[in-house]
């Protein structure tokens, strides 16, 4: 008899089995072969899908059956036969369809056993004997295997960095089932990715940042300060692989000179990519303006560059409660979802923290995929100072473990560096290496006493501002920025600012914040950059998105009091350039009516404790200060916050080595988030939603549309907003990420952007 893997793909034909689980066990083992794990790889693609053997699921292809459970098998064969060494085997071939379970203790993987299947599930077999005959007769021979990278005696000495290690062994098997599952459907199989060239790229990238110096509106000051820290990033890239910190003030061009220490990093240890983790949209979206041109004349140069996060795919597989389970992958909406979750096969990739972070702590097929593809990669992260402090040590042992067993070089970079190696000891309780980065600055270039540019007024908690005060304060200026800690608190300032504003010589108000679509945030920062440069008048009203990043230049800075470093990222916008003698920083406490907040939550509402527990002016522009801060900020911060972030709970479900578990309460952003399409531009938002309404959701209308798009936090079903949102489509199925805005004439304020009426302000 004859046994196949997949229903009839675009041409009429079918797989046959044999051909699929070999096809897949070499690309696993290719796939697992840069961090020394090609044997157990191979393993785990013969036996994923021993259960498509079996005579019921023959009878799901021929459309008489459903509900069939093909992965277990294949699973438990894998504990029986390999024993200890099968454990993340099992794991892995267990999960392909429905996720990474638990491995705490024998009786998690006691639940492998097909005969415990899921309520909902039957085994494809009753008779697991007879599935391994027929794998024997159809030819396929199962080698031993004698290690494996997944140590269970040891799981509880290493808790973060058991689990990466099943995380990347599976990762090797969902995409390597993924790619050839697609290349059987589509009939046609992916051209390789270009490849890094690391000399080549530091070539261009060297020429961009010279040709930048020589059209930069900088001081000497600022611009030898530039150099200085390019060249420690350069020398240091010759160094040794490990973790790096790079501590350097605003404005010295951090971003440009750690990729940098990146490219001379792979020049020198032939690593095979770059990915840099950015913590907002906002940035992602000008610094992948600036790679795509600094990189435009690289071979396939719309390759070279993967850019990766919530706008340009689907979270969580994308469909409303949808686990991948579909037995033979002819589910065409689910198949479109795989389509659209990357696999970061690409030498530069730009990706969120949220993406890279929460992809680390995932047991979901398509967020695990990519993992495998960070072996032998340099991890830039830029603005670290936003990792939350509760997720600080799993996180910190992950990476520690990935760079000290995967062959990665990770590297930490801001104006304001956290006291992580404080953390060591915690961090050595999940992952035996611990934290001790090397700083790449040497201390003897003392950028933060030649970068001093602003001084810093600190106003008395006692004497709060109403905003109508802080408005008629910022008139007095002739161009100033204000950044508050609430969307809501920007929409009132600039609301208020507006109703003051009247007559000719009034200065051109701007209003900042992630309820506006890129293209609307790119158009004000031009408009507000080209004002800046001839001296107009100019007043911006902004969130915290403009903090990290975000180059722009203010004589005068207001900022609402805050976690100290956002109050530094804030002064980092305020002569900029140190083209003024001295630019003013001023920090007030805003006077709120009765029951509205000051902070969004509760993280953010304990970090400005810690701020104001340093005294009433604390140095900014001393690192020791920062020091200090993040110290006192690790030792108060509590097990749970009112927001629910419970790092409690957190911990005990690493410890239980329970992905599933690990997996929900491991959030940067504890509010899930959808995206809208939203009427910026009301002429391409019809031409957009006409599209996809014809041709449902596709990664390249995702692309075509991001910069008219908003994320936002996801509305309860009986929140009012839920009847303007229109859910787009996979190939007829409804997706819970992505939507469009259908107030198309009232939904969008061309100042302040996606409109929120009153009765919903709690939202924002």
């Amino acid at each position: 008899m004859n046994y196949f893997a997949h229903s009839e793909n675009s041409v009429g034909r079918r797989e046959p089995l044999r051909h699929h689980l070999e096809a897949v066990s070499q690309h696993a083992a290719s796939l697992a072969t840069s961090f020394g794990a090609a044997d157990e790889a191979r393993v785990i693609g013969l036996l994923h899908d021993l259960g498509k053997y079996g005579d019921l699921f023959v009878k799901r292809l021929q459309g008489r059956e459903h509900g069939i459970d093909h992965w277990s098998a294949g699973a438990w064969e894998a504990l029986v036969r390999y024993r200890l060494n099968g454990v993340a085997a099992a794991l892995a071939i267990q999960g392909h369809h429905i996720g990474l379970q638990k491995a705490g203790c024998d009786n998690d993987l006691h639940d492998i056993n097909p005969e415990k299947a899921a309520p909902n599930r039957r085994a494809s077999h009753p008779n697991h004997a007879e599935l391994l005959e027929r794998l024997t007769i159809d030819g396929v021979a199962l080698p031993p295997l004698t290690d494996s990278l997944f140590d269970y005696k040891r799981r509880y000495d290493q808790f973060a960095a058991a689990m990466l290690d099943v995380r990347m062994l599976f990762s090797t098997l969902v995409d390597a089932d993924f790619l050839e599952t697609e290349a059987h459907f589509t009939a046609v199989r992916r051209d390789p990715p270009p490849s890094l060239n690391p000399g080549v790229a530091l070539e261009m990238l060297l020429r961009h940042i010279q040709h930048l110096a020589q059209n930069a509106n900088a001081n000497p000051d600022v611009q030898n300060m530039r150099a200085d820290l390019l060249d420690a990033c350069r020398r240091a890239g010759r160094r040794e692989q490990g973790l790096f910190t790079l501590t350097a003030p605003t404005g010295t061009g951090k971003t440009l000179s750690m990729l940098a220490f990146a490219l001379e990093h792979a020049l020198k240890h032939e690593l095979r990519r770059v990915v840099m983790v950015i913590p907002y949209l906002s940035i992602i979206e000008q610094t992948t303006r600036v790679l795509r041109d600094v990189f435009r004349d690289m071979p396939d140069p719309n390759r070279y560059i993967l850019e990766h996060h919530s706008m340009t795919g689907i979270r969580n597989d994308g469909l409303r409660g949808s686990v991948i389970t579909d037995e033979d992958n002819s589910n065409e909406a689910l198949r479109e979802a795989r389509h659209l979750a990357e696999n970061w096969d690409a030498p530069l990739v730009v990706t969120t923290s949220v993406q890279f972070l929460e992809s680390l702590f995932a047991n979901r097929p398509a967020a695990c995929r990519k993992l495998h593809n960070l072996s032998q990669s340099v991890v830039l992260f830029d603005e670290v100072q936003t990792l939350p402090v509760h997720l600080a040590v799993p996180t910190l042992a992950t990476l520690s473990h990935l760079a000290a067993h995967y062959g990665a070089t990770v590297v930490f970079s801001t104006a304001t560096q956290p006291a992580f190696s404080h953390l060591d000891e915690a961090v050595k309780a999940y992952a035996p290496s611990g934290w001790k980065p090397t700083e790449i600055v040497p201390p003897e270039l003392g950028l933060y006493v030649r970068a001093k540019r602003t001084q810093v007024e600190w106003r008395h908690e006692n004497d709060r501002l109403s905003w109508h005060e802080v408005a008629q304060e910022i008139l007095t200026h002739k161009q100033a920025l204000c950044i508050v800690n609430m969307r809501a608190h920007a929409t009132e300032l600039f609301t208020t600012l507006s109703n003051l504003v009247t007559g000719t010589g009034a200065p051109a108000l701007y209003h900042l914040s992630t309820l506006m679509c890129p293209a609307h945030r790119s158009k004000v920062l031009e408009e507000v950059r080209e004002r800046l440069k001839n001296g107009y008048r100019c007043v911006l009203i902004a969130t915290q998105c403009i903090e990290a990043g975000v180059d722009v230049d203010f004589p005068v800075v207001y900022r609402a009091f805050g976690p100290l470093d956002a109050i530094a990222q804030a002064a980092g916008r305020c002569n900029r350039n140190g083209n003024l003698p001295v630019g003013r920083v001023i920090v007030f406490v805003p006077q709120t009516e009765d029951g509205k907040r000051l902070y969004p939550d509760a993280s953010y509402r304990q970090a400005a404790s810690v701020a104001k527990s340093l005294g009433p002016h604390p140095d900014i522009h001393d690192p020791g200060v920062f020091t200090r801060y993040y110290r006192n900020l690790y030792s108060t911060v509590g097990v749970a916050d009112q927001d629910g972030a419970d790092e409690e709970s957190l911990i005990n479900a690493i410890k239980r080595l329970d992905f599933v578990d690990t997996a929900e309460r491991y959030r940067l952003i504890p509010d899930d988030s959808v995206n809208i399409l939203v009427p910026f531009d009301t002429t391409r938002y019809r031409e957009l939603a006409d599209k996809v309404r014809q041709t449902g959701l596709t990664a390249a209308w995702i692309r075509e549309a991001r910069p008219h798009t908003i994320a936002f936090f996801r509305p309860s079903r009986n929140t009012p907003l839920v009847q303007f949102l229109e859910p787009l489509r996979i190939r007829g199925e409804k997706t819970d990420d992505w939507y469009i805005d259908t107030r198309i004439d009232d939904g969008y304020d061309p100042s302040t952007g996606f409109l929120i009426p009153r009765e919903w302000q709690f939202m924002v």
